[in-house]
């Protein structure tokens, strides 16, 4: 039987590792019998293969020994194997196959202990304890306060937040953080917008020109008339400095509670909301800078602080081997960190971030989801990150996302936030339920994504999240049905597993069995799709296993052992639901 005390069950990696002990073992036995040099050391890998048919697992073990034994691999593979013990594991059978694979196929201890597991570990099931408790910040959407969230955040946002959650499975200790930018040019746009807005509606619009690179959505015209309202036209004779000051806070105080209201509406929170200008009001910023220059690498030009970025980079690759033709191919520029006039750019702002991260609030990693468009400021942020010390290669995670295109009836919309020719967040979710949204973004970052609108909206099984969802209510109301004429759900222990003999049975288990292991490479991937090809799969295998297995007529031992079942998909099927923050309903 298993040990249940503390017990974070992952059955694929456990039966791995018994093949691993397994083929050990044979290997001491043959080599004392002569039949494999005594010295032999055999390593190889355990994998799934695609097709089961011939067995659970294959091992490569005598392939990848064959040079260093002198042997052929088949022929290592049938001595293992005729040295093999089997008995009290979760095997019931090994041969040879190919040119050297060792399959090895399951035992039914095996599918009842995976049963035993889900009950035991009830909602830690999944989890794993690779991240050690280890302290990580996933810092996601990051949006300028200048105006409405849109697709492009939405998709960010449920890829940092799934992601989030991922880690936190996988036994990391995670932040959830949103980086403010409430200081710099963006922010001086904005006002601009607001106060060209603002005089156009007491002098007129013709009166007033618009800034060309100004922010033209319908949001800044309800923010001027806002203004307006609270201030009447008092402020429109102010010095330029005091109106653009004071019209920025008044847009960002009431921007940013509707960014959170939307990023709530939407299924995400925050842990922190950090905020830039406390960079540059506490000195963070000059600090950061100032210390650069102490190391050494800044310098100045035309009246700017310039850092060494080329010099940084160009070290790191030649340390990593790189020629210097290679290097001279990169173009390799520096950047400003502070301009002529005095002010800090966002980049000297960013780095400060970065410091605050690591040095200030000790964080081991962090992890930031950025467009894919930010590209080019990886490695310099990096490589920053590096002159000051602190590991920026291997602390700081950039996951770069490509960006999505919204299609309605088939068509293109196009999107911008400074033209204003765009789909809100807000106005996103009035069109379709969370969880859909949620569940199309959640989708791979490196690949741009096509969001059909009106397959979202579709509440059938072409829609990949009905779908789902659709399995967990069936089983509810299965459950619920048979309660009601007398088959209630028994305890787990009454059930005898060791009928689940059928292949829909256990196929139906194995996926079941592999929720831990897609955490595990989930969150080594940073990749929180994996969950929803995993869902797909397992609500598919709950289908098929409900189509070909009787349930209410099957003798009354089978019955009971097929309702455990059937709970026991259906908690992981709302564990896996709740790990990218979609709802598992009881009906539909």
């Amino acid at each position: 039987m298993l040990d249940k005390t503390d017990y974070l069950p992952n059955l694929i990696q456990e039966a791995k590792q018994q093949i691993n002990e397994i083929i050990a073992s044979a290997l001491a036995k043959a080599a004392e019998k002569g039949e494999l040099p005594a010295d032999a050391v055999l390593t190889g890998s355990v994998e799934i293969p695609k097709d089961t048919s011939n067995g659970d697992f294959a091992a490569n073990h005598a392939m990848a020994g064959a040079r260093s034994l002198h042997m052929a691999p088949r022929m290592i593979a049938e001595k293992l194997i005729g040295n093999m013990d089997l008995s009290g594991t979760w095997f019931a059978s090994a041969e040879s196959a190919g040119p050297g694979f060792m399959n090895f196929r399951l035992a039914q201890s095996w599918y009842s202990d995976v049963l035993s597991a889900v009950d035991a570990a009830g909602e830690n099931y999944g989890r794993t304890d690779d991240g050690k408790g280890r302290k990580l910040m996933v810092e996601f959407v990051s949006a300028n306060p200048t105006g409405p969230m849109h697709m492009g955040n939405a998709r960010g946002g449920v890829l940092g937040d799934a992601l989030a959650s991922v880690l936190e499975k996988a036994g990391y200790d995670v932040s959830r953080e949103f980086y403010v930018n409430d200081a710099g040019n963006q922010i001086e746009k904005f006002a601009q917008s607001i106060d060209a807005r603002y005089r156009q509606l007491i002098l007129g619009e013709n009166a007033v020109e618009f800034p060309a690179d100004g922010y033209h959505g319908e949001d800044i015209i309800r923010l001027a008339e806002s203004f307006r309202e609270s201030f009447g036209d008092e402020w429109l004779d102010k010095p330029e400095s005091e109106r653009h000051e004071k019209m920025a806070s008044f847009g960002l105080e009431r921007n940013i509670p509707r960014m959170k209201n939307d990023l709530e509406r939407y299924g995400i929170r925050y842990d922190q909301w950090f905020f830039e200008s406390t960079l540059h009001e506490s000195g963070f910023v000059k600090e950061t800078v100032s210390r650069l220059t102490d190391l050494g690498y800044t310098y100045e030009k035309d009246g700017a602080l310039w850092l060494k970025t080329s010099e940084i980079l160009g070290d790191k690759l030649r340390a990593a081997g790189k020629s210097e033709a290679d290097i001279e191919k990169l173009e390799l520029k520096d950047d400003v960190l502070r301009r002529a006039n005095g002010f800090y750019t966002y980049f000297a702002a960013d780095i400060a971030y970065h410091r605050n991260k690591f040095e200030t609030r000790g964080f081991d990693k962090v992890i930031n989801i950025w467009g894919a468009d930010h590209h080019g400021h990886v490695a310099r942020l990096k490589g920053a990150m590096d002159a000051l010390g602190l590991d920026g290669e291997n602390r700081l995670d950039v996951v770069l996302m490509q960006l999505v295109k919204l299609l309605e009836n088939g068509v293109e919309v196009r999107m911008s936030k400074r033209t204003g020719k765009m789909i809100s967040l807000d106005n996103l979710l009035d069109e379709i339920p969370v969880d859909s949204a949620r569940y199309f973004f959640n989708s791979r970052p490196e690949s741009p994504v096509e969001f059909d609108l009106e397959l979202a909206k579709r509440q059938d099984k072409e829609n990949p999240v009905y779908y789902v969802q659709y399995a967990h209510a069936r089983i509810c109301s299965m459950i619920s049905n048979l309660a009601s004429e007398g088959h209630p759900l028994p305890a787990f222990g009454e059930a005898d597993l060791s009928l689940l003999t059928e292949p829909a049975e256990r196929d139906l288990i194995k996926q079941v069995a592999l929720f831990p292991e897609e955490i595990r490479l989930a969150a080594r991937d940073y990749d929180p799709s994996r969950i929803n090809k995993y869902l797909t799969e397992l609500a598919a295998q709950f289908h098929k296993f409900y189509t070909v297995c009787r349930i209410r007529d099957a003798e009354p031992g089978i019955l009971n052992a097929r309702l455990v079942l059937s709970d026991s998909v259906r908690n992981v099927l709302e564990l896996a639901l709740s790990v990218i923050g979609i709802g598992a309903p009881e009906k539909m």
